[in-house]
């Protein structure tokens, strides 16, 4: 039986904007039983090796807090972002494009700028000053810890099921129903539509670089999910953000539409 899986892809935690797709809900074949003894050891060495490889994942994300760096989200080349954030100092710039238009999203402090473009209905094309305390809570924008990856790393690696460490490269397999939505790469359900159980063990092939700084973490097309994928970059580099001339006060039309409601 086929559903219609809805992936929504964000940058910066504000907008959800979908992509439909396919998913195709197939029972997989059942697995060998192993003796008990072998079973045992070979789960306890798994979850040894998962718990290494995601060690190694956190600390490469340390960098968030720590200096300024890029961030890109390509979700089936349908739904991009670039982000260039500094948290230390407090300002980002952001580019959201999917079908329709482009987002773009400027952050200085403690004020928050939006031009919607034409994706976002009733609410004109002009720069808007947001009130953050009425953003969904699961779109929030902050510079605070834990709440500031404009990559979304956290959602990802927290989803991870089984993993394992070669060198700079991790591989293994994520639970896609899991992921919710927020920043970076989300997966959400069209009303009624149900993920095949293979998306409970999706595969993801990870990358850190010479200095153990998360550099990509990739998702290929399958069980009905299209690719996706986030890079870090350009670490360190300075970020300049401009305060929009002119900008205007968001209006009530516009925070109905952020998240598809509050993202729930």
């Amino acid at each position: 039986m086929t559903r219609r899986a809805t992936l929504a892809g964000i940058s910066v935690g504000l907008l959800l904007l979908g992509c439909s797709v396919g998913t195709r809900a197939e029972r997989d074949p059942e697995p060998r039983t192993a003796p008990e003894s072998t079973a045992s050891a070979s789960a306890s060495a798994d979850a040894a090796a998962t718990a290494e490889a995601v060690g190694l994942l956190r600390a490469g994300t340390a960098f968030v807090n720590q200096t300024s760096f890029r961030s890109d989200v390509d979700i089936a080349s349908q739904i991009t972002s670039l982000s260039h954030t500094d948290n230390v100092n407090k300002r980002v710039n952001a580019t959201i494009t999917a079908p329709g238009g482009t987002i773009e999203i400027r952050m200085i402090d403690d004020d928050v700028y939006l031009k919607a473009g034409q994706l976002l209905r009733g609410v004109g094309d002009q720069w808007m000053v947001l009130d953050p305390a009425r953003v969904p809570a699961g779109f929030a924008l902050s510079f605070a810890p834990g709440r500031n990856d404009s990559g979304g790393s956290g959602r990802l690696i927290d989803a991870i099921v089984t993993a394992r460490a070669d060198g700079r490269q991790i591989t293994g397999t994520i639970d896609a129903t899991r992921i919710g939505v927020g920043n970076g790469i989300s997966f959400r359900l069209d009303p009624g539509g149900v993920f095949p159980d293979s998306a409970r063990r999706h595969a993801f092939r990870a990358m850190l670089d010479t200095e153990g700084r998360l550099v990509s973490f990739l998702m290929p097309e399958a069980s009905g999910l299209p690719s996706a994928s986030l890079r870090y970059s350009d670490f360190g580099s300075t970020v300049s953000v401009v305060r929009p001339a002119g900008a205007v006060v968001a209006p009530d039309a516009l925070y109905p539409q952020l998240g598809m409601g509050g993202g729930g």
